[in-house]
């Protein structure tokens, strides 16, 4: 009975606002500084756009050199706009992922110590080596750029439909159904390749804990003329 509650409590599911709590919110000035940098990016995306549609539209057939000079200035100011907030984007959210991993990674590397030797006895080493590893990695989805990115993309994409819907709203709509229907299919791929994923880190632990065995047993395993069945194995 204690057994069958402790399984389940092994199994317990992390949940998104458990996540949230635990590492957004704490690094939410951060996290706020890097949605500003990436609408700021998003938005100077777009001015190039706009601008050579009014190249194309007045510019060009009035053969106004003055304006030319004006949208070039707009656009390369944009370029060095979008430039600046994709570097320090990079800079702020990548190295504070970073440093969270490297804090996940010494508090499991500190839990993994206290465990019984029987733990160390049912498990390979070099598993346990790559889950401590991975496993954390995570979390760079939601401190990192990923769920920033998401949130930014978000409202560049609502800003976008606004804009298409104000030049042609027939068009918009005929571009919106394709993508609808893609976007479909994507989530059903999603839910099927998710478990795979999920999957992936252990069995690579499994795979890597193997690898790390036959390294170090080398000479047991010369010795016995093993190197096809290890081979087997590891395949």
């Amino acid at each position: 009975m204690a057994e069958t509650k402790t399984k389940k409590k092994g199994n317990k599911k992390v949940s998104f606002k458990w996540a949230f709590k635990e590492f957004i919110w704490p690094r939410k000035k951060i996290l706020f500084l890097g949605l500003l940098l990436i609408v700021i990016r998003s938005l100077s995306g777009l001015v190039a756009p706009m601008e050579i549609k009014e190249l194309l539209d007045v510019v060009v057939p009035a053969g106004d050199m003055g304006a030319l000079y004006t949208i070039l200035i707009i656009v390369s100011s944009a370029i060095l706009v979008q430039a600046v907030s994709s570097f320090s984007l990079t800079r702020l959210l990548s190295v504070e992922a970073q440093h969270l991993i490297s804090l996940l990674r010494a508090k499991v590397q500190k839990k993994l110590l206290t465990l019984p030797i029987s733990f160390f006895d049912n498990n390979k080493s070099g598993a346990l080596v790559s889950r401590v590893m991975t496993d954390v990695d995570g979390v760079r989805n939601l401190v990192g750029t990923g769920f920033v990115q998401l949130i930014g993309g978000m409202i560049t994409s609502v800003i976008t439909l606004i804009l298409l819907i104000n030049i042609n709203a027939m068009m918009t709509l005929f571009v919106l159904v394709p993508v609808g229907v893609f976007a479909f299919v994507a989530l059903k791929a999603f839910g099927y390749i998710r478990p795979i994923f999920r999957n992936r880190g252990k069995i690579n632990a499994e795979v890597t804990g193997r690898l790390t065995e036959t390294l170090n047993g080398i000479r047991v395993i010369k010795g016995f003329n093993a190197e096809k069945q290890e081979n087997a194995e590891f395949e």
